[in-house]
C-alpha cells in the first residue's frame, strides 16, 4: 500500500503543476509537498500507515547497519592487531521472531555483511538462524545484541 500512497502523491504533484501552469521543478516540489500534507490530512481514509513513516524507519535501519558495520570493523581490527589475539570462534543458534521469508533473508544478510559474523543456515521451521561468530564471549550477549538491533529494526520496517 505504500506504493499506492507514493503514486497518489505524484499524481497530486503533477496535477498541481498542470493547474498552476508552471512546469518547473519548483512547482513539482511544491505540489509534492502539498500532496504530503493532503495525505497526512486524509490519513484515516488511506488503508495503510503514512508512507513517510516507513521511509523514515528504512532510513533508521540503514543508519543502524552503518553504525554496526563501523563498530564491528573497529572490533575486528582491534582483535587482529593484538599481540596475542585471544578469541573464541563458534556457531550459535539465534532464535528469531520474524514471519516472512523476506524478513528472515534481510536479517541473515545484515548479519553476514557485518564483519565477524556469518549466517550459516536457517532452520527448516524458520525459528532459528545459525550464525558463525569470530569471537563469542557470551552467546546470550550476542543473541541479545542482534535481537535488539537488527531484528527490532526489521520488524519496525515491515510491520
Amino acid at each position: 500500500m505504500m506504493a499506492f500512497q507514493i503514486v497518489i502523491n505524484f499524481i497530486i504533484a503533477f496535477m498541481w503543476m498542470f493547474l498552476s501552469e508552471s512546469y518547473s521543478t519548483t512547482s513539482f516540489i511544491a505540489g509534492y509537498i502539498l500532496g504530503i500534507l493532503l495525505l497526512l490530512l486524509l490519513n484515516r481514509f488511506v488503508p495503510d500507515t503514512f508512507y513517510l513513516n516507513r521511509l523514515y524507519k528504512i532510513g533508521k535501519l540503514v543508519l543502524l547497519f552503518i553504525r554496526e558495520l563501523i563498530s564491528s570493523n573497529i572490533d575486528i581490527v582491534k582483535l587482529v592487531y593484538k599481540r596475542k589475539p585471544e578469541f573464541e570462534p563458534g556457531i550459535f543458534a539465534l532464535p528469531i521472531d520474524l514471519n516472512s521469508n523476506w524478513e528472515i533473508t534481510l536479517l541473515a544478510n545484515l548479519i553476514t555483511l557485518t564483519p565477524g559474523t556469518l549466517s550459516v543456515a536457517v532452520a527448516n521451521d524458520h525459528s532459528h538462524i545459525y550464525i558463525h561468530a569470530m569471537d563469542i564471549d557470551t552467546i546470550d550477549d550476542s543473541i541479545k545484541s542482534i535481537k535488539d538491533t537488527f531484528e527490532t529494526a526489521i520488524k519496525e520496517v515491515t510491520r
